[in-house]
């Protein structure tokens, strides 16, 4: 008799990132040369002074257990940043430190979201949001991030999206994969009607450090709307650890005394020299933070160009994170395969919009968290790939 798997599993979906990374990583062990554009991870190391703190940490017997919420001095270092930079108090007792950002995504749905619950979220958006509502078995419902809004989510539509049985609001700004920005008066809107509700928000801000113009907003930082607001913030995108694993949420008491309780069912806990560096990374020298977000404002405005030179693809400029969200729909072709031919044609390794929600579709991820050349070289290959298919009538393509 076979394995018999809880139904649940059939409601797991999965980040193509990383699919299409193996398949592009197949083709290169084949002799084939792959541009790389598909993973959302900055081209950039851990600078040396994060290292060297964790390095140290280990050589001084940092191997054990830690508590499950996280070790003081990080969550008060997190504490510090958040009341700077969000213009809250929050207390470290707010703050649960998590073995990367994801978890706390999964923490939340798991505390608050249940089945005949409804989840709002954003689409083109993190493709976990929603596999994590279905596993729950809370309903999805999408609100579409349209083009002519560049990206930005229509907050009306988001607020005749919500219901009675609505328990959580997931933004996400800036944006993956549309690298849009909500503006402070979509999230003054957001709280004019939500606030005081039972629905709490999680605000996924761990791009809030990469953004290119304005600043960045958050609804936590809205008055009375602290302890309605989950922050899920990170060090994988700002501080370029994305294999450190080390992410964190800030939280109310109440909710983050619950997700400490899943964090000691699950993980246990954050590796102590991990929190260590996390420490280091807040507290240290935000130079290299600064000089790599202009590396990718540069990068932007380049992809950007050499797209819209493409005849038949047109690009929004994004005002953060590191991606481009370029629209293909001329081509007439499904996402999917149009990135799967590039894929395997001219060997251009990138994301299909519908990876990101049906929403997506006409549209293709490309992720700048890479070098020039690269880019250059990746743009061309596309160009030259699509050039016969641009010359097609569309009367000829159906």
């Amino acid at each position: 008799m076979g394995m018999v798997l809880a139904e649940r599993m059939s409601r797991l979906g999965t980040e193509t990132a990383f699919e299409v990374l193996a398949k592009a990583k197949a083709l290169e062990a084949e002799g084939r040369d792959i541009v790389h554009l598909e993973i959302g991870e900055p081209d950039f190391d851990t600078v040396g002074p994060i290292v060297d703190v964790a390095v140290r940490a280990l050589r001084d017997g940092q191997h054990h257990y830690t508590p499950s919420a996280g070790i003081l001095p990080l969550r008060e270092a997190i504490a510090r940043e958040i009341s700077s930079s969000r213009h809250i108090e929050v207390d470290p007792d707010e703050v649960v430190v998590t073995p990367g950002a994801k978890p706390i995504m999964f923490f939340t749905l798991l505390a608050l979201a249940e089945e005949g619950s409804e989840v709002i979220y954003p689409d083109p958006g993190f493709p976990i949001y929603e596999s994590m509502i279905r596993y729950v078995g809370a309903r999805p419902v999408p609100v579409q991030l349209r083009e002519s809004l560049d990206f930005r989510m229509n907050v009306q539509e988001l607020i005749e999206a919500a219901s009675d049985r609505t328990r959580l609001i997931i933004l996400n700004s800036p944006n993956n994969p549309t690298g849009s920005v909500l503006l402070k008066e979509d999230l003054e809107q957001l709280v004019k009607r939500f606030s005081g509700s039972g629905v709490m928000f999680l605000s996924d801000e761990v791009y809030n450090r990469i953004i290119y113009e304005g600043e960045h907003h958050s609804i936590a930082s809205f008055p009375g709307m602290k302890d309605q607001t989950i922050i899920l913030d990170g060090f994988s995108k700002s501080y370029a650890m994305t294999g450190w694993r080390l992410g964190y949420g800030v939280m109310n008491r109440q909710l983050a005394g619950q997700i400490t309780k899943l964090m000691v069912n699950s993980n246990s806990c954050t590796s102590a020299f991990t929190q260590l560096a996390g420490v280091e990374a807040l507290e240290g020298d935000q130079g290299p933070v600064t000089s790599m977000v202009n590396t990718f404002r540069q990068r932007r405005d380049r992809v950007v160009e050499l797209l819209n030179q493409i005849e038949g693809v047109s690009c929004r400029l994004p005002r953060g994170a590191f991606y481009v969200f370029p629209n293909i729909k001329a081509f007439n072709l499904k996402s999917a395969q149009l990135a799967d031919d590039l894929l395997l044609q001219a060997g251009v390794a990138l994301l299909a919009g519908t990876s990101f929600g049906a929403y997506g579709e006409g549209y293709l991820r490309l992720s700048y968290a890479t070098s020039m050349e690269q880019i250059e070289a990746g743009v061309a290959r596309i160009a030259e790939a699509l050039e016969p298919l641009a010359k097609l009538t569309l009367e000829d393509r159906v």
